[in-house]
């Protein structure tokens, strides 16, 4: 491989591993900070790629939208196009509506469960919106999904230049998320959430309505993963229901947040890096090696490793734990002979 071909590979894979930083900040605010156990990430997943797709590519049964004004395509509107790609960030806001919206109709009746009933109900809800993508042949083009979606600004600069400017877009978001996120993380609302994930019994006792704010924590985390969807929708052009397995759409994101640590925004999007960067780069090794099952045996692997050697993660807070623990062990005290410990 030739050094542009490292170059555009390396920039191909930080567009993922940002796309995927945001979808770990999504979950960060779920279960690092609020405790709630969202194993149905690929329905948000799914819902914001395929918002996305549908607003800016013609739909797949032109007779059925015939009477709509904007034909499904929101990247040939005229006054959407004022110098920039302005239906880009259009499309970006209504993927997270979306996501928002079906996190409230969600968490509205699941939140309540309890954590294994919680994370089976989610699975549930992942799954059925996967399957209405691929059987609702009328909505989404079935198994043969939405292609040509597509690229912000790419009629604006050659093709060998727009995975640079969409690096650039993709780190500028994540960014702006990152930011967004802690300062509602750190605000008053962000520490309920914390005292939630430590002891729900004694937030509500203390007087706060631990239901309304595990709503508004789910919605906001949804959120972000929708626009995290919207992302992944206008890099690859293509969403089909296949891309939205439990395994890929979810898995590999929990595995990120375990990784690089839970409850530490930075840590969330260091364990993206990490985990996308086992997942790429074993595809250049030869035979069994680059198959995507021995990918997934060899973040398994690595997860296990992060559970021996830093159960926190990364940037996990268990050497924080570690000092204040440390600090509580009383004095070793002096005995009638002067020597310590001495009783």
């Amino acid at each position: 491989m030739d050094l542009s071909g490292i170059l555009n590979y390396l920039v191909g894979f930080a567009i993922m591993a940002g796309i995927y930083g945001v979808f770990a900040l999504g979950l960060n605010v779920h279960w690092g900070y609020t405790g709630i156990l969202n194993a149905g990430i690929a329905g948000f997943f799914a819902v914001g790629a395929y918002t996305a797709a549908l607003l800016t590519t013609q739909p797949p049964d032109p007779l059925l939208f015939e009477d709509f004004k904007f034909g499904g395509n929101l990247a040939q509107m005229g006054f959407l196009r004022l110098g920039i790609d302005l239906w880009f960030f259009v499309s970006l806001g209504a993927a997270g509506v979306a996501a928002g919206i079906l996190a409230w109709l969600m968490g509205f009746l699941t939140l309540r469960l309890r954590s294994d009933y919680l994370a089976i109900a989610m699975v549930g809800v992942a799954e059925t919106v996967r399957l209405i993508f691929l059987n609702e042949q009328w909505l989404a083009n079935g198994s043969k999904g939405l292609y040509r979606i597509p690229g912000f600004l790419s009629e604006w600069v050659t093709p060998e230049f727009h995975d640079y400017l969409y690096l650039a877009t993709v780190l500028i978001i994540l960014a702006l998320l990152f930011m967004v996120s802690e300062l509602a993380l750190r605000s008053p609302w962000g520490r309920v959430l914390r005292s939630i994930r430590e002891d729900e019994t004694a937030a509500e006792a203390s007087g706060k309505n631990v239901f309304r704010f595990k709503v508004q924590a789910f919605v906001m985390g949804a959120v972000i993963m929708g626009i995290g969807g919207a992302l992944f929708a206008h890099n690859v052009r293509f969403v089909s229901p296949l891309t939205f397995s439990p395994l890929l759409a979810t898995f590999v994101i929990w595995a990120m947040l375990i990784v690089g640590g839970s409850g530490n925004n930075r840590g969330a999007i260091l364990g993206a890096f990490v985990v996308w960067g086992i997942w790429s780069g074993t595809q250049f090794m030869p035979g069994i090696f680059s198959d995507a099952n021995f990918r997934f045996f060899m973040i398994g692997v690595l997860i296990v490793a992060v559970f021996v050697i830093r159960p926190g993660g990364i940037l996990g807070p268990d050497r924080r734990i570690a000092r204040l623990g440390a600090s509580s062990q009383p004095p070793p005290t002096a005995g009638p002979s002067g020597s310590k410990g001495a009783g």
